[in-house]
């Protein structure tokens, strides 16, 4: 019996490190594909674009709460721009043991492309920001759609940097409201452009 027992877990291991190297896997491609698709950093200057380690552990459910009918405000951004936005939900969720909440924010400029109408994002800071990764914080990327079943799974392993963190005085990039400071380190996804590592 107890042989079948060791079996069962070195088997449940097994599948469990297979899932977690799919994954890994996953995550190297689509920062492969991100790097060779940019629009701002070009030739050479791609092998700046750095990233922390891909770990599963940031991506995480997050409850989704539909905010109808909010307000539109004029969000700060890296220039003298500002871009109207409104909070179309708030992600609740945990991790490293800390409770923890983003805004999803919409654009009113975008709803009127029908190509980026069902867009929305998450701008957000953490305890990296200024440090381990560009000091205006990141983006995440998602869509109405995907909010429909009233949960999310945010995948930090994907945040971005703004355009604003490769050339300045270009781009109004928002700046994430002071909302969305977490109080966590997201040492996931990208980190700052050229930094030494």
């Amino acid at each position: 019996m107890k042989f079948v027992f060791a079996v069962i877990l070195q088997l449940s291991c097994f599948a469990a490190f297979s899932q977690n190297s799919g994954y890994l896997q996953f995550i190297k491609e689509y920062q492969l594909k991100y790097v060779e698709e940019h629009e701002v950093v070009k030739g050479n200057d791609k092998k700046k674009i750095q990233f922390f380690a891909a770990d599963e552990k940031f991506k995480v459910t997050a409850r989704a709460e539909h905010i109808y009918e909010s307000p539109w405000f004029k969000m700060e951004t890296s220039g003298k721009e500002k871009k109207v936005y409104r909070v179309y939900a708030i992600l609740y969720f945990t991790l490293n043991d800390t409770v923890a909440k983003l805004n999803v924010y919409q654009s009113q400029k975008l709803m009127g492309i029908k190509e980026y109408a069902e867009s929305l994002f998450i701008p957000f800071t953490d305890l990296t920001s200024g440090d381990e990764s560009y000091d205006n914080g990141r983006y995440l990327d998602l869509t109405i759609h995907d909010l429909e079943s009233g949960s999310y799974t945010i995948d930090f392993n994907k945040a971005y940097n703004p355009y604003c963190a490769y050339i300045s005085g270009i781009y109004n990039c928002p700046v994430p409201p002071k909302e969305n400071n977490l109080s966590i380190a997201i040492r996931a996804g990208e980190r700052r452009y050229a930094a030494e590592h």
